[in-house]
């Protein structure tokens, strides 16, 4: 075989399992980072006295409203991940939570470079977020069967 038709192969393998790979990567970043959002809204409710005074380090205002709200968003928008239920309305909120621990709790790492950035705890969580955001939640989701039914339009993954 040429160099030409390996690459042409290879090429036309990938194109044919992407959609297949594409759900099962958004599936998985969909569950793990979703129920990791879930434990983690769900700790800070526990122990939300713990957080509140977190958040007032911080300098958060209002930080007893705020511990329980980001925690309610964690919570609620981590099990609508897992789900794959109004996925990208859930990420638009968890992004903005991530983006907030950034300028807060981790200030002064996530402006050194790319390494401390990246090392931080909420830049998985932001991630996910994000390609959520962008790219949907795949179509191993209830988002996919619930615009079909309720849009009447095809592929909403």
């Amino acid at each position: 075989m040429k160099p030409n038709e390996v690459i042409c192969l290879v090429s036309s393998i990938f194109s044919k399992i992407q959609p297949a790979a594409r759900d099962i990567v958004l599936l998985f970043a969909r569950i793990t980072i979703g129920w990791s959002f879930f434990l983690t809204g769900k700790g800070k409710l526990a122990n939300l006295e713990r957080t509140t005074g977190f958040f007032e380090s911080l300098g958060i205002p209002a930080p007893g409203f705020h511990a329980a709200f980001v925690g309610g968003v964690e919570m609620t928008g981590g099990l609508l991940l897992v789900f794959g239920l109004l996925s990208r309305v859930a990420a638009v909120p968890l992004a903005i939570a991530m983006a907030v621990a950034y300028l807060t709790a981790h200030r002064e790492e996530a402006f050194k470079g790319i390494r401390e950035f990246t090392g931080e705890s909420p830049f998985a969580f932001l991630l996910v977020s994000l390609i959520i955001l962008a790219f949907g939640p795949g179509r191993v989701s209830l988002d996919n069967p619930a615009a079909k039914l309720l849009c009447k339009t095809p592929d909403h993954g």
